[in-house]
């Protein structure tokens, strides 16, 4: 029997297929968004299917073998070498109950499947900024979304998790159970998730868009935006980026080379309430470009524009109590047109529902963030460089952080367990770890930022 067919055999009730490296698809199948870092595991299930993904999970911990997961890669934290990848794309089921303003949705469904499913019933889901990023691993994260400050992170909406734990077992898990509230926080540390049911809002329409500023106006905007943000209502969540734009043929010519700030504006009041909310914001100067207006909610991706294509990137953040100029004004130094290592970097406003305690207790930690510090870079040969790059960034911050934001925690995902640490207080990364080491204790789902067995 060759080791093809043995690895076959032994996963009999897969409806998805099984490749092996020599296999003709398995390249394919293993390509995800995030093509910094790529898994070469040793065997792959696309899984269809709950069950695929149950048999994968049993046929993994069987042979002793690490378990990666991926429905589109956004997210890839720590590739897998060697083990078992059980991808999720084909795992599209969405069922809308419209009267209990809810959703189930399978684990390989995309924000922006489930915005135009929610939309035809007048409903729309706790999403990011980006259509293409899978529902599931963004939740698992926490999901730090564009009504965030309205409406709080996507964990706390919740409501089921469908789960496949180290054991093989498919497990349905409701507020109260003891993994329920390790799972949401934790991006895929106790298992594969195929299915979760989440709360819809009854929201259709927003607010929102970009003012975007030249190069001379940046520092202006940068200070106008941080007073304006201290004292602003619960409706409106909104984020400053800075950032050179590539000189490159795929962006359109007055963009290339261009340092710009952008403040992104997502508000669910009315127009009018808006346009005078956003008047410090216009009165910073002449914009480069100023499209805000109200959108159908299947538009709200707009609002962020993330590239669509896959690319490279890797990332730091800090979630910060505070943010005072002094913080602005080391942040702006370190990542302006004169930095060593270009960087996309900014801010995201916290606080409003992000600062309340959830319904139910879950591991999205640090509640009483003000703001998240964030920048990206491109991966290049020197990777050393790049992470001290990115270190150096993140201290000019660190007076005033309180810990980080596992969502935005792009690629490098050896950068150790301090990093996973500070998604977390210590109670509850010490609760997570004796978690771990009940219902995960050889660690099989260690492909992530991982929280490891006591």
């Amino acid at each position: 029997m060759t080791k093809t067919a043995h690895h076959r055999n032994e996963l009999p009730s897969t409806t998805g297929a099984v490749l092996l490296p020599e296999d003709d698809d398995y390249r394919a199948e293993i390509e995800g968004f995030q093509t910094a870092y790529t898994h070469r595991p040793a065997v792959v299930v696309a899984a269809v299917h709950a069950e695929d993904v149950r048999a994968a999970v049993e046929y993994a911990a069987r042979h002793g073998l690490p378990i990666a997961v991926q429905a589109t890669g956004h997210g890839l934290a720590a590739p897998a070498d060697g083990g078992v990848l059980i991808t999720t794309r084909r795992m599209k089921d969405i069922r809308i109950d419209a009267a209990a303003r809810t959703a189930r949705v399978a684990a390989g469904v995309q924000a922006g499947e489930l915005i135009a499913a929610a939309a035809a019933h007048g409903l729309a889901p706790l999403n990011g900024s980006s259509n293409s990023v899978g529902v599931v691993g963004y939740t698992l994260g926490g999901g730090l979304g564009l009504l965030a400050r309205e409406f709080g992170y996507a964990a706390d909406h919740v409501r089921v998790i469908e789960i496949v734990t180290a054991d093989g077992r498919l497990r349905r898990l409701a507020p109260g159970d003891e993994l329920f509230g390790a799972v949401l926080g934790t991006g895929g540390n106790f298992g594969v998730v195929t299915a979760l049911e989440l709360e819809l809002l009854p929201v259709t329409t927003v607010y929102g868009g970009q003012l975007q500023f030249d190069a001379p106006l940046v520092p202006q905007a940068l200070e106008a935006w941080r007073l304006w943000t201290t004292d602003l209502a619960d409706q409106l969540t909104s984020a400053f980026g800075m950032m050179t734009m590539p000189d490159i043929p795929q962006f359109p010519a007055h963009l290339r080379g261009r340092y710009l700030a952008t403040i992104n504006i997502a508000y669910t009041g009315s127009e009018a309430d808006g346009e005078h909310l956003v008047a410090p914001l216009r009165a910073i100067g002449e914009r480069f470009t100023d499209n805000l207006k109200v959108l159908p909610y299947t538009e709200s991706h707009t609002i962020h524009s993330d590239p669509p294509q896959p690319h490279p990137y890797t990332a730091t953040n800090a979630l910060l109590a505070e943010l005072p100029a002094d913080a602005t004004d080391a942040f702006l130094e370190a990542t302006g047109p004169g930095s060593d290592l270009p960087v996309v970097a900014g801010f995201r406003h916290l606080g409003g529902a992000l600062s309340r305690p959830a319904a139910y207790e879950s591991a999205v930690d640090h509640r009483d963030a003000q703001y998240v510090a964030r920048a990206i870079a491109l991966p290049g040969p020197d990777a050393a460089a790049i992470t001290a790059g990115l270190a150096r960034i993140r201290k000019t911050v660190e007076p005033w952080a309180i810990g980080t934001n596992l969502n935005f925690l792009y690629g490098g995902g050896d950068r150790g367990e301090s990093e996973t640490r500070s998604a977390y207080t210590a109670t509850t990364y010490d609760r997570l770890a004796a978690l771990k080491s009940k219902y995960d204790a050889d660690n099989l789902f260690r492909f992530n930022r991982n929280i490891q067995p006591r």
